[in-house]
């Protein structure tokens, strides 16, 4: 990992040990700052204007040509507050557009000085406060800055926490990698092999005749400081060693609002182990869900909690060759839905997408399997 590298836009990282992954974290800390500024002050200012030569002298002047050249790759847009530019960070638009209070995917299509513009015009007739997060030289968001509104929830401070807990907690946990790109951070952890979280539903796998084998309980944190997500704690099993991971659903999240505390994310850890056995017992209902037709109900599941066709198609076509019509229970349907993940993983997605996808598969926990259980051609 080249260091000088982090500053850029589309910068992300892996880890599989918990003590690089922490330093780096508090060094990403670090090098970030939040300020509050007046919504109305803030002027956006594009590199597509006639103010080119004074932007690139700027930057030179301060030895930071590396900042504007990767910002006129991604958002082409800069901060100026009083005498100083800041860079936009792609990561950043999200929060800007819900603070100017304007939306629509042709904002992105017209062209910088008008956007810059655009943004001048709404935030000078917003009022209130602004919370700006700095990191690495850009700015990655901007939230509103009223207490009521957005709460700061350090990163580096949620993943010790975690650790701490763990190690209090679950002896023997192992930790298992982590993401972070400039939107979103997630760790895993593999939890020890206790039984009372897997015993019943190994049980009851075996009275179907399934096997049991290196099945796991996992943790999953994720969080960011872009508004993308909480500090959300999410069950999972793994299995075989970690190739395969199924979501449970029922995740403890923490919003970051209305004064949202490092304390109240510590109570959401002590609930782990409840929510474990909540979760559980929602896998395990599907054994009990006979589906005649399984290809239509994949699909019509799949459309249901918002697969992307393209997303889905592989595992569709793989579960159609290999399982055909043949009955089966909504388990083994849940189960052959989550190789989506495994794709995703072999073709390097980021981790925020995998993490998205996951969130997503585990809503199919809480859909009525029998109305997708139709006969007939099912198409997209």
């Amino acid at each position: 990992m080249k260091e000088e590298k982090v500053y850029k836009d589309n910068f992300s990282a892996n880890f599989t040990k918990q003590d690089k992954f922490i330093q780096f974290m508090k060094e990403r800390e670090a090098n970030s700052e939040w300020r509050k500024l007046k919504t109305k002050e803030l002027n956006f200012l594009s590199v597509e204007n006639g103010h080119m030569q004074y932007i690139l002298d700027y930057f030179r002047k301060r030895g930071k040509e590396e900042l504007l050249e990767d910002t006129i790759q991604n958002t082409g847009l800069l901060l100026k507050q009083e005498e100083e530019l800041y860079p936009i960070r792609n990561c950043a638009i999200k929060t800007i557009f819900e603070r100017a209070r304007i939306s629509g995917n042709a904002l992105m299509k017209v062209s910088k000085e008008v956007l810059a513009n655009m943004l001048n015009e709404c935030m000078n007739v917003t009022n209130g406060i602004s919370l700006l997060k700095f990191c690495e030289g850009k700015i990655s968001a901007i939230h509103g800055g009223d207490p009521s509104e957005y709460a700061i929830l350090e990163m580096p401070a949620l993943f010790e926490i975690t650790q701490l807990y763990l190690e209090k907690h679950f002896k023997g946990y192992l930790f298992l990698e982590a993401s972070y790109d400039h939107s979103f951070v997630s760790a895993w952890w593999e939890l020890p092999e206790d039984e009372t979280l897997v015993r019943v539903y190994k049980k009851e796998l075996e009275k179907m005749g399934l096997t049991v084998s290196d099945i796991k309980p996992a943790l999953r944190l994720t969080t960011s400081d872009t508004g993308i997500s909480g500090a959300n704690l999410f069950p999972m099993l793994y299995i075989n060693g970690g190739t395969k991971s199924i979501p449970l659903g029922g995740a403890l999240k923490l919003e970051h609002k209305r004064g949202a505390t490092l304390e109240e994310f510590e109570k959401r850890l002590s609930m782990i182990y409840a929510q474990y056995t909540k979760a559980i017992e929602g896998l395990e209902r599907l054994l009990a869900i006979e589906l005649e037709y399984p290809v239509n109900t994949m699909i019509g599941v799949m459309k249901k909690i918002g697969i992307p066709k393209k997303t889905a198609f592989d595992v569709i076509e793989f579960f159609r060759e290999h399982q055909g019509n043949n009955p089966c229970t909504a388990h083994d349907v849940y189960y052959a839905m989550t190789e989506v993940i495994f794709l995703m993983q072999c073709r390097k997605a980021s981790g925020t997408k995998i993490a998205h996808m996951e969130e997503m598969i585990a809503r199919a926990l809480g859909v009525k399997w029998q109305e997708f259980d139709i006969a007939g051609e099912q198409k997209w």
